[in-house]
């Protein structure tokens, strides 16, 4: 059994370089290519804060390389950790969705690259791009990423990881399932939100739902941990 076990990991750090990782590298460098060929045009301040309503902080143009190479590191080391994440889950857990885990990594990098491409839109001067663009983008992020939960199975690194989900695999199953169709509506609803109305009322109702998401599956998840102890 043990053999078996080593063989596995080793199999799994083995994963070849395919063009799936090279279109995903090429993703995250797109921002960083993007403010190269605009960093010229770019104004000597640009906004490196953004509040309720709109930009609200600013700084030298120099700044923008900092800001956009420290989330494109992220982005690289998200993408990496999940990648090879079996070989380092202690209990095979993260194995069961291998698949899912990678479709969350690309998912996460093009979320994080184009959330880049509009914060350089905004350093520019495009402003509208990031007022419109942004609460749809997350939006549509948090729907996505619902849509993937609905078949995720347990794990201690992805996914809505409580004392009460990891210890039983029904919980976790019915608190997903939940999960997932209330992020998937809620994204949604959040992107048509976005689009309909003004920034700040629009974050301010983006950040409501997103509470309400969050919330709504742990009580669940809790009250059918009472109640199974109960029976």
């Amino acid at each position: 059994m043990g053999y078996a076990v080593l063989r596995q990991k080793e199999k799994i750090m083995k994963k070849k370089f395919t063009a799936i990782d090279l279109l995903v590298y090429a993703i995250i460098a797109v921002p960083i290519v993007y403010l190269a060929l605009n960093y010229a045009a770019m104004p000597a301040t640009i906004p490196i804060h953004f509040g309720f309503h709109g930009a609200d902080g600013y700084g030298e143009k120099a700044q923008s390389w900092v800001f956009i190479t420290m989330i494109s590191v992220v982005s690289f080391m998200m993408y990496v950790f999940l990648k090879y994440l079996p070989s380092i889950d202690p209990k095979r857990t993260a194995a069961s969705s291998d698949s899912l885990v990678f479709k969350i990594s690309i998912l996460i990098v093009v979320f994080l690259s184009l959330i880049q491409v509009l914060i350089i839109n905004a350093m520019l001067g495009h402003l509208f791009s990031i007022e419109k663009i942004l609460i749809p983008v997350m939006g549509i992020f948090f729907s996505l990423l619902g849509n993937l939960m609905l078949n995720m199975k347990p794990n201690y690194f992805v996914g809505i990881r409580l004392p009460w989900t990891l210890e039983s695999e029904d919980n976790w199953r019915k608190t997903h399932h939940l999960a997932g169709k209330l992020w998937f509506a809620g994204g949604l609803f959040a992107a048509i939100l976005g689009l309909l109305l003004p920034y700040q009322y629009a974050l301010i109702c983006f950040l409501a739902l997103v509470s309400v998401m969050v919330i709504i599956p742990v009580v669940f998840s809790y009250r059918y941990f009472k109640n199974q102890q109960i029976k």
